[in-house]
């Protein structure tokens, strides 16, 4: 792998997410939703403050708890349906206007393709946390939050992402639909996001294999401030495997 073919290759389909309108629509979405939410958590925590000092009812709650924790929360929930649609061109477009052949006879190796194509969509996404950043600047203006809890939150969130883009990568490779790339690594992310849900009924065994393969498991520590090496572990070897296998299939493909 060559770093700078890698990087040419993702400044040229960075650039290319602005060429179109999807870039801007998804950024505008995407920061109009967690704006209504960061409001809605905000004036919710407030009302909740003021009850308990006025009334003393309920539970004294730090802003880490009342805000930054449900909002990155809630922020990896709607990265889970709009990560796709960041990811779904990548490969699917290469194929469907008949580009990929000439993309596989450039005098660049697959892995810096590969690699170069999911930097561009963690550069588009890495855009759309930093837009993120005023949220957690208003609370350290107007409150007193726990710095280290926004850091670990907002890197177990980028973490959490990576794995979503290399899952949508992956199924970007696999069809030249883009549609049908959308909805598959939706319906894929959202069964690792939910697979924990039958630990409770599962033996032992299976139980921790389903916990540990869950997605938001591993982000719940650093939700809390602790960043777990387990935890990290995990990330990147989904990640790993998510980009060897999108190889494997634009491999399988250059000998069709």
């Amino acid at each position: 792998m060559k770093a700078s073919n890698v990087w040419t290759i993702a400044r040229r389909d960075f650039r290319s997410y602005f060429n179109t309108p999807v870039a801007y629509i998804i950024l505008a979405l995407f920061l109009a939703i967690m704006g209504y939410m960061f409001f809605n958590m905000l004036a919710y925590f407030n009302e909740q403050a003021m009850n308990y000092q006025t009334y003393n009812m309920g539970k004294a709650m730090s802003i880490s708890e009342g805000v930054i924790r449900p909002l990155y929360g809630n922020m990896n929930v709607i990265l889970l349906f709009f990560t796709p649609a960041i990811t779904m061109r990548l490969f699917a477009e290469e194929r469907k206007n008949q580009t990929i052949q000439l993309l596989m006879t450039a005098p660049v190796s697959l892995t810096d393709i590969v690699c170069g194509k999911f930097l561009s969509a963690v550069l588009f996404v890495a855009v759309m946390l930093g837009a993120t950043l005023i949220y957690p600047a208003v609370v350290m203006i107007f409150g007193n939050p726990d710095v280290g809890t926004i850091a670990t939150s907002l890197l177990g969130t980028f973490f959490l992402t990576c794995c979503l883009l290399a899952t949508g990568i992956l199924f970007s490779a696999m069809t030249e639909n883009q549609i049908v790339a959308v909805f598959l690594t939706i319906c894929v992310n959202f069964l690792l996001w939910i697979i924990s849900w039958s630990a409770y009924s599962a033996g032992p065994v299976w139980s921790d294999v389903l916990m540990h393969l869950s997605l938001i498991n591993h982000f719940m520590p650093f939700s809390q401030g602790i960043i777990s090496t387990p935890d990290v572990i995990y990330f990147i070897s989904f990640i790993f495997l998510g980009l060897f296998l999108t190889h494997r299939v634009l491999d399988s493909y250059r000998w069709r």
